[in-house]
């Protein structure tokens, strides 16, 4: 190949210009990291980002109704350490972690700080009804946790007591903020883990609980744990050829919700191999609909599984009675209705961080023949 040869004048113009690039661009690197800092990969979750700078966390929410859009900036500032210069310019919320005294509105939450070892962290709670963790009802009637009340209105005298320096709460669409309790200059954490669209993707943001508590490393290694069980189940599974259909859940005062076909039950149905036949319902959350419309698909599934809460089983005998032609689905002929009664486990408390232990229980119920024993229970034959 002939030679280029430039100009003398030519060819120092070239030098200077080509130096220069590779300065800005060496420039523009050095920069970069030291402004987006470390990124803690998600496999899965879409809704969450962490970046670890030094001394601090930045955590970046999307908006799961938006998803163009932000729904919360934090900056989990470490213990001794300075709070970001972008915390002066009202971009993001200030939260000393790790979390001391924390007030968490969800049992969901609650069961995952207790696993993560941090329980002693707790300093209130709402929706104790539905909190079925012996030590922690146990703390709350000795005083020792403050019961907040319902999670839709607590009680703020009770918050101000209490002197949280967090507030764990699960967001809504539409919702018009948290009221009174904002205005109490404590960070509230808008906990979207629900809203992500896989069981694997909600599990992950345990990562971000970690970084709050303070057990960063300990939530990793309890996620690598769940994933590693949860694919392995999934694959085996999915080895098998036929996949029965399946309906879910029951009318309440003339409304059916099933689960979306992306929400995490949705995703569990058909990682556990069975055909959800409200799977091509591409939604995050629940759908609303009518008796009438479930019944039509739902009465030729081969398997019907209910989640409940009454202080006695659910039998086939009242699910008839409540709604006589149900007795015409084809499960409750083959004798293949599941119920979960919600006030004899801890469904909540546990599977939204777990849902290996769920995929278990569910593949065991779905395919038999492949003579897995689940770790845990959830579902049983109504009687």
């Amino acid at each position: 190949m002939e030679e280029i040869r430039f100009p003398s004048p030519l060819k120092g113009i070239v030098f200077l210009f080509l130096l220069l690039s590779f300065s800005c661009c060496g420039d523009k690197t050095s920069r970069s990291a030291s402004v987006h800092g470390d990124t803690i990969p998600m496999k899965y979750a879409r809704n969450l980002t962490l970046i670890r700078h030094d001394g601090y966390t930045e955590v970046l929410i999307r908006n799961p109704w938006d998803t163009t859009a932000v729904l919360h900036r934090y900056a989990l500032v470490e213990e001794g350490a300075d709070a970001p210069r972008s915390l002066q310019e009202g971009k993001e919320t200030l939260v000393r972690v790790p979390l001391h005294r924390a007030g968490i509105f969800t049992a969901v939450h609650c069961g995952l700080v207790k696993e993560l070892g941090c329980e002693s962290s707790i300093r209130g709670i709402c929706e104790i009804e539905y909190i079925y963790i012996s030590s922690i009802r146990k703390a709350v009637k000795e005083g020792r946790v403050a019961n907040f009340g319902t999670a839709v209105d607590p009680d703020i005298e009770k918050i101000m007591d209490a002197q949280p320096d967090g507030l764990l709460i699960s967001p809504f669409e539409n919702s018009a903020g948290y009221g009174r309790v904002e205005r109490l200059g404590i960070p509230v954490i808008e906990c979207a883990d629900y809203m992500e669209i896989s069981p694997l993707a909600r599990a992950e943001w345990m990562k971000l609980y970690g970084l709050l508590f303070g057990c960063y490393e300990r939530a990793d290694s309890l996620f690598r744990s769940v994933e590693e069980r949860y694919l392995n189940l999934r694959d085996r599974a999915a080895r098998v050829g036929h996949r029965p259909t399946l309906v879910a859940e029951k009318p309440y005062s003339g409304v059916w919700y099933v689960p979306g076909g992306n929400s995490a039950m949705g995703v569990l149905y058909r990682d556990a191999g069975a055909r959800y036949l409200f799977g091509d319902r591409k939604k995050n959350g629940s759908l609303p609909l009518s008796v009438e419309t479930v019944f039509e698909k739902g009465q030729q599934a081969d398997i019907w599984l209910i989640k409940y809460n009454q202080s006695v089983p659910l039998t086939l005998n009242q699910l008839i009675s409540d709604y006589p032609p149900f007795a015409y689905f084809r499960s409750v002929r083959a004798g293949r209705v599941y119920g979960c009664n919600l006030e004899k486990t801890r469904f909540y408390e546990e599977t939204p961080f777990h849902p290996d232990l769920l995929l278990g229980s569910l593949v065991q119920i779905i395919h038999p023949e492949l003579g897995i024993e689940p770790e845990k229970a959830y579902f049983y034959p109504l009687e």
